[in-house]
């Protein structure tokens, strides 16, 4: 993984800029919040890049379940995760 790549960059310029746009106060709880996950350990846990998901199903909002796999069977799958909207 280029960490240094195009797509950090643009990232790194985004959170910058919500930074600079939302109250201090917020950023600080935000921090706390991220440093406290950190220490938890909970960091060591997560799948890391090239990682072996489980097979699993979930519904799909656009109607059939969605099943690893299958999608497995048209090639690689990338999975993302989107924490939602807070």
């Amino acid at each position: 993984m280029n960490a240094t790549g195009p797509l950090c960059r643009r990232l790194a310029e985004i959170r910058a800029e919500k930074e600079a746009a939302r109250p201090a106060s917020a950023t600080a709880v935000m921090a706390a919040g991220t440093e406290a996950l950190q220490a938890s350990g909970i960091l060591d846990r997560l799948p890391r890049v090239g990682d072996r998901a489980p097979l699993f199903a979930r519904p799909s909002v656009a109607g059939p379940t969605v099943r690893l796999k299958t999608l497995l069977k048209r090639g690689p799958v990338v999975l993302s995760f989107f924490r939602g909207r807070w």
